[in-house]
């Protein structure tokens, strides 16, 4: 492996800080939004569903910006981050690996990111780039600013189906990490397991994986403790277009962080671009 590719929100990026300012900004209390956005995880909707339940017909792309014009915007600073985010990175550049952060973004998170002075050889942006996850046009730009093969590129992120799937359909190499609400309930499903690459818990388990003994490679590969079978789907059943508005994909700003722009339904990716569905698989449907 010679470049290492990371999603932002809830990889990086902890979502807390954009659920609770659109729970302020509506008025209501911040359980209640969180409780809703895991419901429409567990049914493979985007997200953002769960603000359209409170407020029916609700343009979340219009909503960010009257709050952005209010001064109650998009913010990120250290306490965003995962704990584990900047010693994972350094660690992997120890090693000799470039390390890139891509993913679903305004312009300005990708701002906010660049001042964190993160241990990184490039932090980008969906805004910056004009172009969104799981579009292929955004792993093709993955992969010009790889400097590596789409063999010798690995990206990382928890959503299976603007992560993981569109990234192994464009030929990289994929780990799947088991954070967030994407990323813990579907890390079990049979596609996940058949599709990613590594699976990890935690982003320190990356530099023994990609750079590490054998044993500490076989422990890295371990598999996460089981958990309870998913119940049976009654919804869409496509996880997709992490946890942000898809206008802030591609116009301004997970929150007063990255991901609070219009959204948009995703479309799922060619049939022939995912890995075999069964009947509650992860398809597309529908980052602080």
């Amino acid at each position: 492996m010679k470049t290492i590719v990371f999603d932002i929100g809830e990889t990086l990026v902890r979502d807390d800080r954009l659920w609770a300012s659109w729970a302020d900004w509506l008025g209501v209390p911040p359980h209640t939004v969180s409780a809703l956005v895991g419901a429409a995880v567990a049914q493979g909707r985007d997200a953002t569903d769960a603000l359209r339940v409170l407020r029916p017909g609700m343009d979340v792309g219009e909503a960010y910006q009257a709050r952005a014009a209010a001064g109650r915007g998009e913010h990120l600073d250290e306490t965003d981050l995962y704990p584990d985010v900047r010693p994972a990175l350094a660690e992997l550049r120890a090693l000799g690996l470039r390390v890139v952060v891509a993913g679903d973004r305004t312009a300005r998170a990708g701002e906010l990111l660049r001042a964190l002075d993160l241990p990184a050889d490039l932090v980008v942006t969906s805004e910056e780039w004009g172009v969104a996850k799981p579009g292929r046009e955004f792993f093709a730009r993955v992969l010009e600013v790889s400097g590596a093969s789409p063999d010798s590129t690995l990206y990382v992120g928890d959503h299976p189906a603007d992560d993981l799937f569109p990234a192994k359909s464009c030929g990289l190499r994929a780990a799947h990490i088991r954070r967030g609400p994407y990323g813990h309930w579907w890390a079990d499903h049979p596609d996940v397991l058949e599709t990613a690459d590594w699976r990890v818990s935690a982003l320190t388990e990356l530099p023994a994986l990609l750079g590490g003994t054998k044993t500490k490679r076989r422990m890295a590969l371990a598999a996460p403790p089981e958990r309870a079978d998913v119940p049976e789907q009654t919804g869409p059943v496509a996880p997709s277009q992490h946890d942000m508005p898809p206008q802030e994909q591609a116009a301004p700003s997970q929150h007063e962080s990255p991901q609070e722009a219009a959204p948009q339904e995703q479309s799922a990716p060619p049939q022939e671009e995912t890995p075999p569905q069964d009947d509650t698989a992860p398809s597309e449907q529908a980052r602080a």
